[in-house]
């Protein structure tokens, strides 16, 4: 399991930022399906709930009135490798069916399933009826984490956005990108105390559940002894300009990544949940660039999938990821943040004193 569990909130956030229109959950056993479910939706929704009475069977349950039905019958005889709950297809196709329809007329937008799962594999008609559940309605939907072909089609879904809670951020990398000179902070910045800690060290916060997926690319020596301590991938170089920085970073992760999040690390108060959803915006839209925004205006950080890579790594002298936007706009989507600051760098001791400020006032709150 990742180190840091996605929230009820950062998923919601990206959800809402791809425009899809389901919420599918998976995961294995104990990864926090149904915890995360009752976190997105804290009231009794409309939808069904499915439980396990051992060595009796699977029940469904109606969420609203609480009747009942059983949709699995525990077989202790069953032969050799087969499962021995197996399902009661009459259930399914009288009262499963029965409470997916009621689901449909009831007036709110939102339907809960927890979950769908091997026994549903064997019964099209009541997939049908889920079909027409989805058609009518935004669905938030628990689904076992199994290679089955009706599982695997609700999850492929055009219209569904996938959080698989074992890995939920796929192959993705971070490039945290360590090579400023600071000039006009007169000394090295990202060493320098902020409340308490070097200012890189909130780069490292915001990405930790990217774990070993992260790459520093510093110019910096100091900067590298910290990553090794903290056993943090970096690479070390001697190159002058942005661009350099880029096509080093680049060129280490392209052979395993699926995409790029490019991270300054000046931005002390970036979120993890605005990185976490930002990532799960990438997964679930993988042809597409993501990056941060306030209102009108955009920031870092920024996601590249891994078609642009080749394209990073030819940026003409002194250019940043802002030149492969600006080719590409047409392919790029916004996720907003949820504090302005989020996107603040800092450039000067001013800015630096003003900064700390704001975080004082944030935990206030």
């Amino acid at each position: 399991m990742p180190a840091y569990r996605p929230t009820a909130n950062c998923i919601w956030r990206s959800f809402r930022a791809s425009s899809k229109k389901h919420l599918i959950l998976t995961g294995s056993r104990g990864s926090g399906k149904s915890t995360l479910l009752s976190a997105l939706f804290p009231q009794p929704m409309p939808g069904l709930t499915s439980y396990v009475v051992p060595e009796d069977g699977v029940y469904m349950k109606k969420n609203l009135s609480g009747e009942a039905v059983q949709i699995g019958r525990y077989q202790a005889d069953a032969p050799g490798n087969t499962n021995k709950m197996q399902p009661v297809p009459k259930a399914f196709l009288t009262k499963g069916i029965e409470f997916l329809d009621m689901c449909i007329r009831h007036p709110s937008d939102w339907v809960t399933i927890d979950e769908t799962g091997y026994l549903e594999q064997t019964i099209p008609a009541y997939q049908e009826a889920i079909s027409r559940l989805l058609a009518a309605k935004h669905v938030l939907l628990v689904v076992r984490k199994q290679k089955l072909p009706f599982l695997d089609a609700l999850c492929k879904r055009d219209d569904c956005f996938l959080v698989d809670l074992d890995k939920p951020y796929g192959d993705t990398f971070c490039i945290i990108m360590a090579s400023g000179k600071s000039k006009r902070f007169g000394a090295n910045k990202l060493l320098t105390d902020f409340n308490g800690k070097p200012l890189i060290a909130y780069a490292f916060d915001a990405t930790e559940m990217l774990g070993q997926n992260r790459l520093v690319v510093t110019i910096h020596p100091e900067i590298a002894h910290i990553c090794k301590k903290q056993d943090i991938p970096f690479l070390l170089h001697n190159l002058p300009d942005r661009n350099d920085m880029i096509r080093l970073g680049t060129g280490a992760i392209k052979n395993k990544a699926s995409h790029c999040l490019f991270l300054p690390s000046d931005q002390p108060l970036v979120s993890r949940e605005t990185i976490g959803a930002l990532l799960f915006c990438a997964k679930n839209a993988p042809d597409t660039i993501w990056r941060t925004c306030n209102q009108n205006t955009v920031g870092s950080p920024v996601v590249f999938p891994s078609a642009y890579f080749d394209e990073l790594s030819a940026l003409p002298p002194k250019n940043g990821g802002n030149t492969v936007i600006q080719n590409h706009r047409e392919h790029v989507r916004l996720l907003p943040v949820t504090q302005h600051y989020e996107l603040a760098d800092i450039d000067t001791p001013e800015d630096m004193q003003a900064m700390k400020i704001i975080a004082a006032h944030a935990r206030a709150k």
